[in-house]
């Protein structure tokens, strides 16, 4: 493995600024907005007393934007469900500074070395955020599941909850392992029933590692991501929540989805041609869904199909309806109707969801200021995710050009993971540092192995040039 050499901080945070100021994220809010937010107060309403719940938030370490906390309990053959989600509509005021903040902003974005919140911290990380320690403001979400994790009953209401604990993904995995926690045994066991629910309607779940940014030894460092089965569990909760909220709407006839259209059949012949080649085994009677749910990163051939795979769902959105359900509601990866309702902390849409929820559960009118948000949502959320992404990829194509910068002429392996006709290019993976190269698609083929030269390092228009050795 070549030499690398760690560079300080300061090349890699001035580069970081720089980047965000080039894609217009702010960098504070303005002194009005954060006025109002101080002023804030908690929206009288009646809330249900659920303290006495033994609620857990699982978040990466040092999260203090806590979104969700979790708790579950045997009930009969079946299980109770149990999910808090922060209440920040009850600190925002409809057609204020923050509410108008918060539309320009769309999400929490994500830096390296910061965050750039959704709202102001006072709100996002401290009175809204279900912290451990003292009694909190929610939106509770109750979901009866029969034996076979299904839902038969759910409703949402605001609660006064009280979280007992805020633990890492590690940490939940290691109380899951040695049975030391019931409830957080039982969400291993819902969230293996909701994965099995999931292989049965289609839905599609990719083990594909994220290319990541972390801080390491001081600095920054490039890593392909992994993940521990809490997070698969954690996140069919999530899921899940999100299908009944859906249903709900559609069944009330108004609300706002998330929606992915499904696999085109080409792209699916195509695979099934690549997987050939690869010399991987999808049986005819298999369909694409059950030939990727076990598919692992386990080999060079496996880890270039799965990459290829990320083509096949394209065009998600946000889909708002008053009345009649529209064709193509679904969201294809999920293989169901899907609404994003489980972080308003750090998503927007997900307040009003939730506001047209509550109305629904408690058989009032909807609010006119969330009926009336629908139609621009789906355009709000678009702009905001389009800049997360250049967020995302300029932070990762930054720090692979600082990273590298100190190794020109050294020779990295790697794997050609894509090829790409059309553009004159092959990708091809080096697992560390954790960078993605591109060269001359000429003579390469998928999952063939290869030594790549580092030509050239450009760090001011983030480019980094190999070629093949």
């Amino acid at each position: 493995m070549p030499n690398l050499v760690l560079r300080a901080p300061r090349h890699f945070e001035d580069a970081f600024d720089n980047i965000r100021d080039e894609l217009d994220v702010p960098r504070r809010f303005p002194y009005d907005v954060l006025v109002e937010a101080k002023e804030a107060e908690l929206a009288k309403t009646e809330r249900l007393d659920q303290r006495h719940l033994g609620l857990v938030a699982i978040d990466p370490p040092g999260a203090s934007d806590l979104d969700q906390a979790f708790y579950a309990e045997q009930s009969g053959n079946g299980f109770r469900l149990y999910y808090a989600i922060a209440d920040v509509g009850a600190f925002v005021k409809p057609g204020g500074l923050i509410d108008a903040e918060a539309r320009k902003r769309g999400t929490t974005l994500y830096s390296p070395d910061t965050r750039t919140a959704l709202h102001p911290l006072i709100i996002s990380e401290d009175r809204a955020s279900l912290l451990p320690g003292g009694e909190k403001p929610a939106l509770l979400w109750t979901i009866d599941l029969d034996e076979a994790a299904n839902p038969v009953n759910w409703r949402l209401e605001r609660a006064l909850v009280q979280a007992k604990a805020a633990i890492s993904y590690a940490e939940a995995q290691r109380l899951i392992d040695d049975d030391a926690d019931p409830s957080l045994t039982l969400l291993s066991r819902i969230g293996t029933l909701r994965q099995e629910r999931e292989a049965e309607r289609g839905g599609v779940s990719l083990s594909l590692p994220p290319q990541e940014v972390v801080e390491r030894d001081g600095s920054y460092a490039l890593e392909f991501g992994t993940s521990l089965p809490v997070e698969g569990w954690n996140a069919q909760i999530s899921l899940l929540t999100g299908m009944v909220a859906a249903q709900t709407m559609a069944d009330n006839g108004l609300g706002i989805l998330r929606t992915l259209p499904p696999p085109d059949k080409r792209e699916i012949a195509r695979l099934r041609r690549t997987a050939t080649y690869l010399g991987l085994k999808w049986g005819a009677d298999t369909t694409y869904a059950g030939f990727v749910r076990d598919l692992r990163p386990t080999s060079p051939e496996r880890c270039a199909f799965l990459l290829q795979c990320t083509r096949v769902f394209r065009g998600a959105g946000y889909l708002a309806f008053d009345g009649d359900l529209p064709r193509h509601a679904e969201h294809g990866a999920i293989a169901s109707l899907y609404a994003h309702v489980t972080a308003p902390l750090r998503r927007l849409v997900d307040r009003f969801a939730n506001e047209l929820l509550l109305s629904f559960f408690a058989d009032q009118e909807p609010p006119q200021w969330a009926v009336e948000g629908l139609e621009e949502l789906p355009s709000l959320m678009g702009r905001a995710r389009q800049r997360e992404s250049s967020l995302e990829r300029a932070m990762v194509d930054i720090t692979e050009a600082i990273v590298l910068e100190p190794s020109i002429g050294q020779v990295f392996d790697g794997l050609v993971v894509d090829l790409q006709p059309k553009r004159d290019k092959a990708i091809v993976q080096i697992a560390d540092p954790a960078i993605v190269a591109h060269v001359d698609v000429a003579g390469r083929s998928l999952a063939e192995k290869v030594n790549l030269r580092l030509d050239e390092v450009e760090v001011a228009r983030r480019r980094i040039a190999f070629s093949v050795v």
